[in-house]
């Protein structure tokens, strides 16, 4: 088991906790290591239809966490650029209900699992539709509703160019080698243009569709950018950095219920049931994953399984499903949390005026409401700019380096899940190893610290009161802007 891994991995031995400063987030170490155990998996072999692709790196990796604020967390090979391909699937149709309206793509394109592979040539009985916008025949469809019916393919390039560009938060290009190697091998989809055409489903030239969507599918991206684009979903639309509302929120409900449904194709199913987070994958490797409310995922690995999903990409995503309780149906936990900051100067009680924290700060964190993974996220965070060095475009970061210590109060916390447990034991670690004095506020022992596990341990009391007299003497008292801790 790797070091790094234990404190989300339950039962870890004593032995394996790391040694790592508390101004570092356990996240990226988390996400580091949940890349190397993908890494065994040495299954599938990348897209063979399209000469680029077939050529890539596949040693590659990368996964990337946006969360709803605009924090990004990424390992790996973050910066590598590849194809966005099918999840721009995603994307387009958004745009394609904001163009055309809802009920007018929902006359050209069902929301059916098809059941067949994504360039199946096929219809839905009785209506001629494409059976959803995820498959090839829908994809095509949504890209002939974007701008307008008479458009070129350059006017609907441009068009989706600029808004993947701006939910990503830079200016994305499209990748000229992999639209000329898979344009020049676009037999299939040109079939799958006619046939529309035909069905009378579309209205332009069918190679204007076709050529138009395969440009989409072009468009460069890296981990971050889709873990920031799917973080857009799951902020409702709005860009969780900008604060811009760039797909209205009806839309977003419809993309992410056909994501849920029809987003890995013929997988679909099985990833619902074993990861649970509305997805869409590529054949670049790429794949995202939109968790409402919480957090947006990407991974990206370009070895395929026979379904045209990446296999290590899957793996990743299982994992973190696992790990962090993301699946959508985990039930277990209710309501939110939320993380408050105060700080307190120790003014020396009466029994002990010479107390060595006395005139001191102690910087106190509590956590309210039903704790999870986004949570306790909030909460590393939180830790790392209060605790951590001062970073120059982040004023007022690391002014609390020195504080005497560290206060966490699960006074008001009702649950916490799983995974926030074993984030913020680790956290707790993480100060205790670096020499902090640590307490904690759990009268409901929500914590459930677990000395066998943790061979340092943080004082542990029920209430404020015993906090302080532990912290600065009998009888001492805490100056602070705040009524009480």
């Amino acid at each position: 088991m790797s070091s790094i891994f234990w404190f989300l991995t339950k039962n870890a031995p004593a032995s394996d906790v790391p040694c790592v400063r508390p101004e570092t987030s356990p996240i990226p170490d988390y996400l580091n290591a949940v890349l190397e155990k993908a890494r065994s998996n040495d299954g599938g072999a990348p897209a063979a239809y399209i000469e680029t692709l077939a050529n890539a790196d596949t040693s590659k990796m990368a996964v990337a966490l946006a969360m709803v604020d605009g924090k990004v967390y990424s390992a790996g090979d973050d910066k590598i650029e590849f194809s966005i391909q099918s999840i721009s699937k995603a994307f387009v149709y958004a745009l394609a209900i904001e163009d055309a309206g809802l009920p007018r793509v929902l006359e050209k394109i069902g929301v059916e699992p098809s059941g067949d592979r994504f360039n199946e040539l096929s219809l839905e009985k009785g209506t001629n539709r494409p059976m959803n916008p995820m498959i090839n025949a829908g994809a095509i469809t949504a890209h002939s509703l974007v701008v307008g019916p008479n458009s070129t393919v350059e006017e609907r390039t441009d068009r989706i160019l600029k808004a993947l560009s701006k939910l990503a938060g830079r200016e994305l290009h499209v990748d000229e080698e992999v639209y000329e190697a898979e344009l020049k091998d676009a037999n299939r989809n040109m079939a799958i243009g006619y046939m529309l055409k035909a069905a009378g489903i579309i209205s332009c030239d069918p190679r204007v569709a076709v050529t138009g969507y395969i440009r989409q599918c072009s468009i460069n991206v890296n981990v971050s950018d889709l873990a920031m684009m799917s973080a857009v979903l799951c902020n409702a639309g709005v860009h969780p950095v900008t604060g811009e509302r760039i797909i209205p929120q009806l839309s977003v409900r419809q993309v992410l219920s056909v994501m849920t449904t029809c987003g890995m194709y013929d997988s679909a199913g099985d990833w619902v049931s074993r990861v649970g987070i509305p997805a869409k994958s590529g054949v670049a490797g790429g794949i995202i994953g939109t968790l409402p409310g919480q957090v947006g995922i990407a991974a990206f690995s370009p070895k395929l399984d026979e379904r045209g999903n990446s296999v290590r990409g899957v793996d990743i995503c299982e994992q973190l499903s696992l790990d962090m309780g993301l699946h959508m149906m985990d039930v277990s936990q209710l309501a939110s949390a939320t993380v408050q900051l105060s700080v307190a100067t120790i003014v020396a009680g009466k029994n002990d005026p010479n107390h060595p924290h006395c005139n001191r700060d102690v910087v106190v964190f509590k956590l309210r409401g039903a704790v999870r993974f986004a949570g306790a996220e909030r909460l590393s965070r939180a830790i790392a700019r209060e605790l951590g060095e001062p970073n120059p475009n982040d004023p007022g970061s690391g002014g609390h380096a020195d504080a005497c210590t560290v206060v966490f109060s699960f006074r008001d916390a009702y649950s916490l899940s799983s995974a926030a447990r074993r984030i913020i034991h680790e956290d707790v670690n993480r100060l205790l190893s670096d020499g902090k004095s640590v307490v904690i506020i759990d009268p409901s022992r929500v914590l459930e610290w677990d000395i066998k596990i943790n061979p340092k341990f943080p004082h542990v009391v029920e209430n404020e009161t015993e906090a302080l007299d532990y912290i600065g003497g009998i009888g001492c008292r805490a100056v602070t802007q705040e009524d009480s801790w």
